[in-house]
C-alpha cells in the first residue's frame, strides 16, 4: 500500500539572518559583520632594545617619523606599551628607559621576541640625526654601509662581537663613534633588528659615559 508524502511529513530547515546571526534549526549561531580592525604590524622579526636615555616614555625610530605611535609587546611576557617617536635610530623601534621598564624582563636589555604594531603615523623614514662632531675623526678606509644609522647595546656578554639585520654572520664591521671619535671592529655572530648592535665589550670601547646610544655614527664593512 503506497503511502503518500506530503511536504508536512518533512523536516523543514529555515536559514535567515538577522542582525548578524545564523538561525538554523532553532539554534542561533553568531556571525560576524563589518570590518573587524586589524592590527598594523610592522617590522617583523625586529629585536627590541634601550637606547639607555631618560625621560618619560619615549621611542626612536629609523623606520617612522616624529610622532608616529608604536605598541610594542614582548611576546615572552605579555607585557605591552604604546609610546610616541620622538627621533631618529637605526632600529625599528629603540625604546627609552622608561618605555622599556614597562616590558622587559628582569636583567634583560634586549628583547628577541616582539610584535611592533602602527598605532597611528605614517611610514616614511626620518631624517638622520645631525650635529657637530666635536673631534676629529680619521676618513674612512672601507666601504661605508647604512648611512645616518645609529648605534646601540644589545646587553648581552662576551668577547667584543655584533649582531646585524642587514649583513651575514661572519662580516667585519667598523663602528665609529663620531662625537669622540673612538673605533672598534666586530664581527657579525647573529641576527637583529639593526644595522649593527653592539654586545657590552664592543659599546664599551666606542661609548660616551653614561650614554648607551650613538646617534652619530660611521659604520663600515671591512673586507
Amino acid at each position: 500500500m503506497s503511502r503518500k508524502r506530503t511536504m508536512s511529513s518533512k523536516k523543514k530547515i529555515v536559514l535567515s539572518v538577522v542582525a548578524g546571526a545564523l538561525v538554523t534549526g532553532g539554534f542561533v549561531v553568531t556571525m560576524a559583520t563589518g570590518n573587524a580592525a586589524v592590527p598594523d604590524v610592522v617590522c617583523p622579526g625586529s629585536t627590541v632594545t634601550l637606547s639607555g636615555e631618560a625621560g618619560a616614555p619615549a621611542a626612536s625610530s629609523g623606520t617612522f617619523p616624529v610622532g608616529t605611535k608604536l605598541k610594542v609587546t614582548n611576546l615572552d611576557n605579555g607585557q605591552a606599551t604604546t609610546v610616541t617617536v620622538n627621533g631618529p635610530s637605526g632600529s625599528c623601534v629603540l625604546l627609552n628607559n622608561a618605555a622599556f621598564d614597562k616590558v622587559r624582563e628582569p636583567g634583560k636589555n634586549l628583547i628577541r621576541r616582539a610584535r611592533i604594531e602602527r598605532v597611528t603615523g605614517g611610514g616614511d623614514a626620518p631624517a638622520g640625526a645631525a650635529g657637530a662632531a666635536g673631534v676629529q675623526v680619521p676618513p674612512a678606509t672601507g666601504e661605508v654601509v647604512c648611512p645616518g644609522s645609529t648605534v646601540t647595546l644589545s646587553g648581552e656578554a662576551g668577547a667584543p662581537a655584533a649582531s646585524s639585520g642587514t649583513f651575514p654572520v661572519g662580516t667585519k664591521l667598523k663602528v665609529t663613534n663620531l662625537d669622540n671619535g673612538q673605533a672598534t671592529t666586530v664581527t657579525v655572530n647573529g641576527p637583529s633588528g639593526s644595522c649593527v648592535l653592539l654586545n657590552n665589550a664592543a659599546f664599551d670601547k666606542v661609548r660616551e659615559p653614561g650614554k648607551n646610544l650613538i646617534r652619530r655614527a660611521r659604520i663600515e664593512r671591512v673586507r
